[in-house]
């Protein structure tokens, strides 16, 4: 189910006299009097006669404006490629963002798949900037194919294989940036590759199973939770959830822990891997982008992986809370009472408010190793959607740990938006009969939901041990961000997109210094 293709990522200086790529970017941004050509390796006449042709060629700089054209002599390159920045003021080379790099070389790289090999001749003479510039076009390079039939795939084009950066940096400062680049890219496709897994394929084992030999050869410690187990040790949430279906649920927990390591953080994700609302069935309508209800998992793994294929000195612990949400006769029932790992009951009062469930069972346990910090992730609400729109992550939780996983995502060029938790949505959720009850005040959806999942973060702790020392918690709902159902732009493609990987790899980077 993970591909693990990866573009082979190169840094060239800017001599290009003899370079054998089959194609050329060079950036052009949206200046205040017209379209404007950032700094590249094109020889200065070249430069010179190609900013005059802007206007002609009907040119603007926009974001995701791709334009295709001969390659210029004396440069080997039979084609040239034109990708757009976005707005600018002041110099040309002034005013572009780490993240705008990102996406005009990411923009170049998705359209042209088919092409073997890239140059990209974009302003990238700081690490920061090559870091983006990687970072981009290694994201892009990205197909889906796996369910295609042989001829199928033969259509495909396939994704750049190879992308050298133009920089005057020297090789010693760009190895780690483009390593680092290449780690947090692979991150990301494999997040998309198993959110793009349809659940005839990806169910709880078969996703235990796929993760655990992601990090085959990594120093991650693997612990699975069957059914057995899981009724062994009170994980009613996930028993509940998944009892409907024939496919039984798993936690999987993976540990990264390094012996230097001095922090502590524990990731949870939302592992739906289907979900059809159960008995509360979804309109039909609504069932068809259900396979990606597990991309919290998918993060979650995902991230663990790449900390340790990044040596990073900080623990990760990963909490996978994989189930699927079938209506039968088994199923779980509305007004059903199910008890939670570590013996908080919930009346269960809509069964399409599942992801809450398994989350719970994760947050106790994840808790109960008091790590300096927790975070879950989770496609939980359409109140996302409806409050953020589908490219922006609401964040939640501890204020500190709220705002620095939202300063992590702007690092990272991510869009994240700091949400509060009001007292009244957590009132909405008593229950008459139950300490709480799974469905709240619908409006502020996904606050309510937050409210919830509150409830549960050190649940299996002493009182007096929560007092002196909380664990701080933050929540992402990724509902909309994760699953892009219009058209591709920059580095992102249709259908999964891999969203928040590399904020969660950012904020462990910035943990552990």
């Amino acid at each position: 189910m993970i591909n693990d293709f990866s573009p082979v990522l190169t840094a060239i200086g800017p001599d290009l006299d003899k370079c054998t790529a089959s194609a050329l970017v060079v950036g052009i941004a949206s200046g205040d009097d017209g379209p404007v050509l950032l700094p590249s390796p094109l020889p200065d006449a070249g430069a010179r006669a190609l900013a005059d042709s802007l206007e002609a060629l009907g040119v603007t700089g926009a974001a995701d404006e791709v334009l295709r054209i001969p390659g210029l002599d004396p440069l080997p390159f039979p084609l040239l490629v034109l990708t757009g920045v976005g707005k600018i003021t002041g110099e040309p080379g002034a005013g572009v963002s780490d993240e705008a790099l990102r996406r005009a070389a990411g923009a170049a790289v998705r359209q042209l798949a088919g092409t073997s090999s890239v140059v990209l001749g974009l302003p990238a003479d700081t690490e920061e900037h090559v870091a983006a510039v990687a970072e981009g076009a290694a994201l892009a390079a990205y197909s889906f194919t796996a369910f295609r039939s042989a001829p199928g795939r033969e259509k495909a084009k396939d994704p750049v294989a190879e992308v050298a950066v133009v920089t005057s940096l020297k090789p010693r400062q760009c190895g780690p940036v483009l390593d680092r680049a290449a780690v947090v890219a692979r991150a990301v496709r494999a997040t998309r590759d198993l959110v793009n897994t349809p659940p005839s394929h990806l169910f709880p084992a078969s996703f235990a199973a796929e993760v655990t030999d992601a990090v085959r050869k990594l120093p991650v410690k693997v612990t699975v939770w069957d059914e057995k187990k899981l009724a062994k040790d009170g994980f009613g949430g996930l028993l509940n959830v998944g009892m409907g279906s024939s496919r039984p649920p798993r936690l999987v927990k993976l540990d990264y822990s390094p012996a230097r390591a001095s922090v502590h953080v524990a990731l949870v994700g939302k592992g739906i891997t289907f979900d059809s609302g159960g008995l509360s069935l979804k309109p039909p309508t609504s069932m068809t982008t259900m396979k990606s209800d597990m991309a919290g998992a998918a993060t979650v793994a995902a991230v663990v992986r790449a900390a340790a294929e990044l040596q990073l000195p900080v623990r990760v612990t990963g909490w996978l809370c994989m189930a699927e949400n079938l209506p039968s006769a088994t199923a779980q029932r509305p007004s059903d009472v199910i008890t939670i790992y570590g013996g908080k009951t919930v009346e269960v009062m809509n069964t399409d408010a599942e992801g809450r469930l398994v989350l719970a069972d994760g947050l106790v346990a994840a808790t109960d190793e008091t790590p300096d910090a927790v975070i879950d992730v989770a496609t939980l609400t359409g109140a996302q959607m409806i409050a953020l729109g589908t490219r922006t992550t609401g964040v939640m939780g501890t204020e500190d740990l709220r705002d620095e996983l939202v300063r992590s995502a702007g690092a990272a060029g991510e869009s994240a938006w700091a949400m509060p938790i009001p007292d009244n949505q957590r009132a909405s959720l008593d229950s008459a009969i139950a300490d709480i009850s799974n469905v709240g005040d619908r409006f502020g959806g996904m606050l309510t939901a937050a409210a919830f999942l509150r409830d549960f973060v050190d649940a299996g702790r002493e009182p007096d041990a929560v007092k002196a020392a909380p664990t701080p918690w933050a929540h992402l709902d990724i509902a909309g961000p994760s699953f892009n159902e219009s058209g591709a732009f920059g580095y992102t493609p249709k259908e999964a997109t891999g969203v928040m990987v590399r904020t969660l790899v950012r904020f462990l980077q910035d943990r552990a210094s």
